[in-house]
C-alpha cells in the first residue's frame, strides 16, 4: 500500500519544516513581476515559484481562484503548475475550497484528488458548510490514492467568526469542533498524522473556537495568516502548542512580493526562521 497523505506530509515537515509557500499570481503581483495579466503570465508566474521553493520547503498552495478567473487557459495553466510541482517533490495543496453533498462532491474529488487526472493535487481545501457528513464522498475518494483533504473549521476572517464560534445542540460544543469531530471521525491515521486536516487560521484563538490539543493531537493542519497577515513564525508554537509540530504555515504575500529575483532568497530565509523556531 502507498504511503497515506499524512505520511507524506509528516516526512516533508521533517525534512524541510513547517513553511508552506502560497502561489497566488493575483493581478498587482503579476504587474510587479512584469507578467502579462493572462493565462500565460499566470502559468509562468507559478512555474518561477515553483522553481523557487523546489528544494526548500515541503509544499506549495496554489490558489485556484487567480487561475480560474482566465477560464480553461487558465486551468490548463494551472495543470501544468501542480504537475512542474509534484514531478519538483513539492506536496501540492489545491486550495479550492470545493464543497457540496453526493455525487457532486465525489466530481470534485475525481478531478482534484484521483491519480493521474489533470488537475491531480496530493490535497484539496474543502467548506463542510453542507455538514460535515457530506464530504464522505470526498475523503473516500482521497485516502486510498494517499491524498488529503484540509476542511475549513476556524478562519481568520471575521465574519467567519459567527458562524463557527456558534455553538450545536451538545453542550459547550462549538460548530468548529463539531466540524473537527466529524471529519477526524471518518480518517484513521496510518501514522501519528492523519490525512484528514482542518484549516486553521494563524491569527485566531483557538479557545474561542473550542478546538483543544487533545481533539486535534492527530490532525494535520493548514494555517493561513503567516507573513502579510500578521502571524511571525515565532507565533506558531504560541498559537498552537502542542500541535505545532502538525501545522504547515503558510505565506504568500510576504514571500512573492519579493519579486522573482529575489524570493529564492526570501524562501530560503524564512524557512530558515520557522525550523529555527521548531528546533531544527
Amino acid at each position: 500500500m502507498s504511503a497515506s497523505f499524512g505520511e507524506r506530509l509528516r516526512a516533508a515537515l521533517r525534512a524541510r519544516g513547517p513553511l508552506c509557500v502560497g502561489i497566488d499570481p493575483h493581478a498587482a503581483l503579476l504587474d510587479a513581476w512584469g507578467l502579462p495579466q493572462d493565462p500565460v503570465g499566470v502559468r509562468e508566474f507559478g512555474l518561477r515559484v515553483v522553481d523557487a521553493a523546489a528544494g526548500r520547503v515541503g509544499a506549495v498552495k496554489p490558489q485556484v481562484s487567480f487561475f480560474e478567473r482566465f477560464g480553461s487557459r487558465g486551468f490548463a495553466a494551472l495543470e501544468d503548475v501542480m504537475s512542474a510541482a509534484r514531478a519538483a517533490g513539492l506536496l501540492v495543496v489545491a486550495d479550492a475550497k470545493r464543497g457540496d453533498i453526493g455525487t457532486t462532491m465525489a466530481g470534485y474529488a475525481q478531478a482534484w484528488l484521483a491519480p493521474g487526472a489533470p488537475l491531480e493535487a496530493d490535497a484539496l481545501t474543502v467548506s463542510p458548510y453542507l455538514g460535515g457528513g457530506a464530504l464522505a464522498e470526498a475523503i473516500t475518494v482521497a485516502l486510498p490514492a494517499g491524498k488529503g483533504v484540509f476542511v475549513l473549521a476556524a478562519t481568520s476572517n471575521p465574519e467567519g467568526a459567527a458562524v463557527q464560534r456558534g455553538r450545536t445542540d451538545v453542550v459547550g460544543e462549538s460548530v468548529a469542533l463539531r466540524v473537527a469531530r466529524d471529519v477526524i471521525a471518518l480518517d484513521a491515521p496510518h501514522g501519528d498524522l492523519g490525512s484528514v486536516g482542518l484549516v486553521i487560521g494563524a491569527t485566531i484563538d483557538r479557545a474561542d473556537f473550542s478546538l483543544d490539543d487533545a481533539t486535534l493531537r492527530t490532525v494535520p493542519l493548514l494555517a493561513p495568516g503567516f507573513g502579510a497577515q500578521g502571524a511571525a513564525p515565532e507565533d506558531l508554537r504560541a498559537g498552537f502548542g502542542t500541535l505545532a509540530g502538525n501545522v504547515l504555515a503558510c505565506e504568500s504575500r510576504s514571500i512573492l512580493s519579493a519579486g522573482p529575483d529575489r524570493i529564492a532568497a526570501t524562501i530560503d530565509e524564512r524557512a530558515a526562521r520557522y525550523q529555527e523556531v521548531m528546533g531544527g
